[in-house]
């Protein structure tokens, strides 16, 4: 069976969540405090972590910054409805998703199974994108830039992905949302926002310049083309 790791104080809700996730097929390990919850994470034996933000001991920030420090296994973040700074400061640490608290444990299966159908994807041998300095291969999932690794969350390479195939042409935040975080885009939802400022720092995009990835106000972004390509691209060199 498939090991999910639960780390929330709530033993109730850690119960609930077990009685709705194992006739899913997953196996469910509740841990309720983030040093414990932290140790269990990094140990490689489970395929997604579901973590809290309020916990005792270390909150759920700093589990979250310690797993990234160390692994890209996926992590879905439960935060109290209504706070929206926890989500923004979670997807800033490399959250895949999120999930406000009190939520409906089917929502929370859907939701898992999203995230993984996005982290285990086979990627095949696919194509190889090289777009300027940036080169993306999805067959080892590695992204490079000027031949230095940039490391990212499964998010972070996915959205990137969806933006490299399409270089030099808008991509629509509705279909970055459908694509990468495979739900329905809502207006009020700044998830791919918050990946996209992700990228662009790892990436070492110019505060304000957009040199890589650039928004086009009110409809989504763009994977600028280098002056030199975009020419090749249009016949004219």
């Amino acid at each position: 069976m498939d090991r999910i790791l639960v780390i929330d104080d709530d033993v109730e809700l850690c119960h609930l969540v077990g009685e709705y996730l194992e006739p899913e097929g997953f196996q469910v390990e509740c841990l309720h405090d983030g040093s414990r919850g932290l140790d269990r994470a990094l140990n490689g034996e489970h395929l997604l972590v579901v973590l809290d933000v309020m916990l005792p001991g270390l909150n759920g920030f700093e589990v979250l910054r310690r797993i990234r420090d160390k692994s890209r296994v996926p992590v879905l973040l439960l935060t109290a409805r209504g706070e929206d700074v926890d989500r923004i400061v979670g997807l800033e640490i490399g959250a895949d998703d999120y999930l406000p608290k009190p939520f409906n444990p089917r929502e929370l299966v859907a939701r898992i199974r999203a995230v993984l159908r996005r982290t285990q994807a086979e990627a095949g041998p696919g194509e190889v994108l090289h777009v300027g300095e940036v080169e993306l291969d999805p067959g080892t999932r590695v992204v490079r830039k000027a031949g230095s690794v940039v490391e990212l969350t499964s998010v972070e390479f996915n959205l990137l992905h969806a933006l490299l195939r399409e270089a030099g042409r808008v991509v629509t935040r509705e279909r970055l949302v459908e694509v990468v975080l495979s739900r329905k885009f809502s207006p009020f939802d700044r998830s791919i926002d918050m990946h996209v400022s992700k990228i662009r720092k790892k990436l070492g995009d110019s505060d304000g310049a957009g040199d890589y990835i650039k928004t086009v106000r009110g409809v989504g972004y763009i994977f600028a083309r280098p002056a030199v390509e975009a020419v090749k691209s249009r016949g004219l060199a």
